[in-house]
Formats: C-alpha cells, structure tokens, sequence
C-alpha cells in the first residue's frame, strides 16, 4: 500500500471516528435523553457521563492536528478503544447481542484507522541514555 493510500483511509477513518465519539460527546454533555436513559440503564452513573463526553471531544481534537501530538494520539486511540471495549460488554449484558452492533462496527473502523496510522507514523521508541550500554 502506498503512503498516500494509507493517508487518505487514515483521515477518512479519523473524520468518521470524530464524527462518531464528537456527535456522542456532545450528547453526553448536553444531557440528550436518548444518550443518557441507554448510558444509565447500562449502570454507569450521571458524572461518568460528563467525564466520558469531556474525553471524547478532547480526544477528536488531538486526533484531528495532523502530523502532531503523535504520542498523545496513541492515548486517544486506547482511550477509544477502552470506551468501545465496555460499550460492547455492558450492551451484550444488559441489552443483549443485538445491541452490539454499533460497537462492532466503530471496533472495525477505527482499527482499521489505528492500523493506517501505524502505517504512516511507524513508532520508534528511543530508551533514555542510562539504559544504553557501553
């Protein structure tokens, strides 16, 4: 795959994932009934749900400066993940298997997101000089 391929399903998949968690960030923080009476009923309790819309619009905006903040984005990534990771678990416990399918395909889209980003930005961790032998 060519570099520009890989940028451009990047940015298509980060502007679908803003869209996606910024769209549910603002829900939370404006207290959308629909958003909170399924986040509630999941058991999660009303301050999670601020905290929870606080993180996702920050979160988008770091995943929106390009060629930037890179390691930050990697927390993004994770938090992204952690937050579909118990979507899915508390709707398959409490809704049922049918109600998982939103958290399925958001895990698909941003992996496959995550995968290109990966792909353009290859980690190179450097270990600090004590740990370097002599």
């Amino acid at each position: 795959m060519t570099l520009k391929n890989a940028k451009r399903i990047y940015w298509t998949g980060a502007v679908l994932t803003s869209l996606w968690f910024g769209a549910s960030g603002f829900f939370e923080l404006t207290r959308n009934p629909i958003v909170w009476d399924i986040t509630l009923k999941l058991g999660y309790p009303a301050y999670f749900i601020y905290v929870l819309g606080v993180a996702k619009l920050s979160g988008i905006i770091v995943l929106l400066v390009p060629d930037k903040l890179l390691r930050l984005k990697e927390w993004v990534f994770a938090g992204i993940f952690f937050d579909i990771i118990f979507a899915f678990s508390s709707k398959l416990t409490i809704v049922g298997p049918a109600g998982t399918i939103d958290a399925i395909i958001a895990f698909i889209m941003v992996t496959v997101t995550y995968l290109m980003y990966r792909s353009i930005y290859p980690a190179n961790y450097v270990y600090p000089l004590a740990s370097v032998k002599k």
